[in-house]
């Protein structure tokens, strides 16, 4: 299955931001044991590069891992060097979607205006990360009467209680942090049985 295909099946890409390096295993493990399939590490986290080719490794065949926090086009090389499958970035760069795609590799902008996303699809875009989600999903299903082609995956704010509604909106896949996974709280074995079944319970809600 391809990268692409593998995040609009299993609809959730967690991001990991800021975690202790000696826990990003231990925490992808507890995701893909929870069923998410698809794992961004953010580029502001340290060392992240070495992360994402450690999890892109080890993890082969049961995860998917990209980069998120992509800012340009150097960026773009260094992530997909280091093994990352899929870019994710906060905003609109024309040129990282354009690097991103001479790479082989799966483009999710960030986009929140109806010119900025219909724009960043028009620009070979994969999926457009709409950022924030803070308008909601009544937001999502007014962008899709214009533009029902273009696949949005909200970011920022998604959780238990409206994940359903924005998919129901028509959202193809969602970004998921804190609620997912919360790099604050100390990695425990508890904690990484909270992270497995908080996966797990996602995955039922959008199934």
């Amino acid at each position: 299955m391809s990268t692409l295909s593998t995040i609009l099946n299993n609809k959730i890409v967690a991001i990991i931001r800021g975690a202790d390096p000696d826990d990003v295993l231990h925490i992808t493990a507890a995701l893909c044991e929870g069923g998410v399939q698809c794992l961004e590490i953010t580029l502001n986290s340290a060392d992240a590069l070495r992360l994402i080719e450690s999890v892109a490794t080890k993890m082969e065949g049961r995860v998917i891992v990209g980069a998120g926090t992509v800012l340009n086009a150097s960026e773009v090389r260094s992530a997909v060097a280091a093994g990352a499958k899929f870019i994710i970035s906060p905003m609109l760069n024309i040129d990282v979607i354009h690097k991103t795609k001479d790479l082989g590799a799966v483009s999710i902008p960030g986009a929140y205006t109806p010119t900025e996303i219909f724009t960043a699809f028009s620009n070979g875009a994969d999926l457009i990360k709409v950022f924030p989600s803070s308008a909601g999903p009544s937001f999502i299903r007014e962008v899709l009467a214009p533009f029902p082609y273009i696949p949005l995956m909200p970011t920022g704010g998604i959780n238990l209680t409206n994940i359903r509604e924005f998919k129901n909106a028509g959202a193809v896949a969602f970004g998921m942090g804190k609620s997912l996974v919360d790099t604050r709280q100390k990695v425990t074995p508890e904690y990484l049985q909270q992270i497995k079944a908080n996966a797990r319970t996602f995955i039922e809600v959008i199934s």
